[in-house]
């Protein structure tokens, strides 16, 4: 059986929603496309849990799908809510976290 992380999920019609589940004091990732170009992955996150401040060389476009999330770039916090995102510009330190459980898609974009 192949590795989640490389299935070829191309030509199907798929719920972002359903592709990964809440784990109990964790945060869950599932990378959907892998290209040299970049990455679509997906994240749950239980409450409380998030990533620590970090930086990454390119631009990460954050797309909450379900509940809500606590983003900081650069010190300054946004709440966004489901059906909303932000771009983390490449090189500024942020940090997520979830005061609620939240699920989201990362676009990373490589130059």
């Amino acid at each position: 059986m192949p590795e989640k992380s490389h299935e070829n999920l191309a030509g199907k019609i798929l719920n972002p929603k359903d592709l990964i589940a809440y784990q109990e004091g964790s945060v869950v990732s599932r990378m959907i496309v892998y290209k040299k170009s970049g990455t679509l992955t997906l994240f749950a996150f239980d409450a409380g849990e998030g990533l620590s401040e970090h930086t990454a060389p390119y631009d990460a476009i954050a797309s909450i799908i379900d509940g809500e999330a606590e983003i900081t770039i650069e010190k300054i916090p946004f709440l966004l809510r489901e059906g909303q995102m932000i771009i983390m510009p490449a090189n500024k330190p942020h940090a997520l976290h979830a005061h609620q459980r939240f699920k989201m898609l990362l676009t990373m974009i490589h130059e």
